[in-house]
């Protein structure tokens, strides 16, 4: 793990979770189209994370969800060279950036303006969640790292923990502990209750765009509540219609118009 100079780091930092917090849907309908555009992916395959895709828009993520995803993750990347994976970066960036919601990166500037250090948390990969922050011009990210064997392909198999629920905490305490950051002063942004442990784990959780479990909880608790998504259902039924055409067509109008992976930190 890179670490940023002891002596320069800040005591306190505001920690990001991505989908529906810092950029509008899932980074991880981005990786299904760039996936397709090679062939790692189906048409069929496809259409279903697009439809998932809609509804997570809609209604967020859920733990039965989130398993089953990765169970599919495990299986797609099975096999799959490292260095394929890598040179999808640059599509999924051209997917990811013009979706950033406008109000997080104020708010991520704002903390910096603050002197403190800023970062990605999410369950997407750790290769891409470090380089969106690194283009962000945020401190770090922390994603799920995927094992490599000893020929460079992908195993399927998790290194280290998957960057969800109490698995995002265990990593943000971790690197507390090695950069001497107060968590109890430090912030955290979500939009799903699945990352209640994450929000729980500072002294100022901030609830983005929430979702209803966790509006219950953020105006129980008098916490921060930032809304600005403007997603109604007009858009969720056109956007459905849209996905049931292609799946009638065909994949490929879907795939000409767009595009989730050790944790790393640049100095």
């Amino acid at each position: 793990m890179a670490s940023l100079p002891r002596a320069l780091m800040p005591r306190t930092a505001a920690f990001f979770d991505l989908d529906r917090t810092l950029m509008a849907g899932s980074s991880g309908m981005h990786f299904g189209r760039a996936a397709f555009r090679t062939g790692m992916v189906g048409r069929r395959q496809l259409m279903r994370w697009g439809i998932d895709h809609l509804r997570f828009r809609l209604q967020g993520s859920t733990d039965e969800k989130t398993e089953a995803l990765l169970a599919e993750i495990k299986v797609l990347l099975s096999g799959v060279p490292e260095r394929d994976i890598a040179r999808l970066a640059p599509e999924l960036l051209a997917g990811l950036l013009p979706r950033m919601y406008p109000q997080m990166i104020e708010e991520v500037r704002s903390h910096q303006d603050d002197e403190r250090a800023t970062f990605i948390v999410s369950a997407a990969g750790n290769e891409l969640v470090a380089l969106l922050a690194k283009v962000l011009d945020m401190e770090g990210g922390i994603g799920t790292a995927y094992a490599v064997d000893a020929h460079g392909l992908l195993t399927g198999d998790l290194e280290g923990p998957f960057m969800y629920g109490e698995g995002k905490v265990a990593a943000m305490r971790d690197f507390a502990a090695e950069h001497d950051i107060d968590l109890a002063e430090s912030w955290a942004y979500s939009d799903s209750a699945s990352d209640l442990p994450m929000l729980r784990a500072v002294g100022n959780p901030v609830a983005v765009n929430p979702d209803e479990e966790l509006a219950a909880v953020a105006k129980h608790e008098g916490w921060r509540v930032m809304r600005f998504e403007k997603l109604g259902r007009r858009m969720a039924i056109a956007g459905a219609a849209v996905t049931a055409a292609a799946l009638g067509w065909s994949g490929s109008w879907l795939a000409r118009r767009r595009r989730p992976p050790r944790r790393t930190f640049r100095r």
